[in-house]
C-alpha cells in the first residue's frame, strides 16, 4: 500500500496560481488511480479532481473545471494539482487520495489511502 504526502499549499491572493504535489511511497504507484479532495471549515470533504492510472483520463468537479489541472508522473511517483485563477472559496485543506480500483471515480469512499492534507488559503 502506498503512503501519500502532500506539499505546496500556502497563502495566496485571489487570481494567483499554486501547484500542489502529492508524493507516494512504494513501487506500485502506477497501479492506483489518484484524486484530490478538499475540505473547508464546517463543510463536507469535496471532490476536486481525479486521474486514472496512466494519466490519460481525468475528471473535475464543477467548481474547479477550467481552472484546475490534475496530472501525474509515474516515474516520480507524484501527482500534481495545478490551480489557476484561485478564488477565496477555494480556501480549504487539500487531500490527496489513492484507489486500487483503477478507474476514475468521484466517490470519497472508493479511495483507500489518504494523505495528511495541505492548507490552501486564498485572500480576497
Amino acid at each position: 500500500q502506498v503512503q501519500l504526502v502532500e506539499s505546496g499549499g500556502g497563502l495566496v491572493q485571489a487570481g494567483d496560481s499554486l501547484r500542489l504535489s502529492c508524493a507516494a511511497s512504494g513501487r506500485t504507484f502506477s497501479s492506483y488511480a489518484m484524486a484530490w479532495f478538499r475540505q473547508a471549515p464546517g463543510k463536507e470533504r469535496e471532490f476536486v479532481a481525479t486521474i486514472n492510472r496512466s494519466g490519460a483520463s481525468t475528471y473535475y468537479g464543477n467548481s474547479v473545471k477550467g481552472r484546475f489541472t490534475i496530472s501525474r508522473d509515474n516515474a516520480k511517483n507524484t501527482v500534481y494539482l495545478q490551480m489557476n485563477s484561485l478564488k477565496p472559496e477555494d480556501t480549504a485543506v487539500y487531500y490527496c487520495a489513492a484507489t486500487v480500483r483503477g478507474g476514475i471515480t468521484t466517490v470519497r469512499g472508493a479511495y483507500d489511502v489518504w494523505g495528511q492534507g495541505t492548507q490552501v488559503t486564498v485572500s480576497p
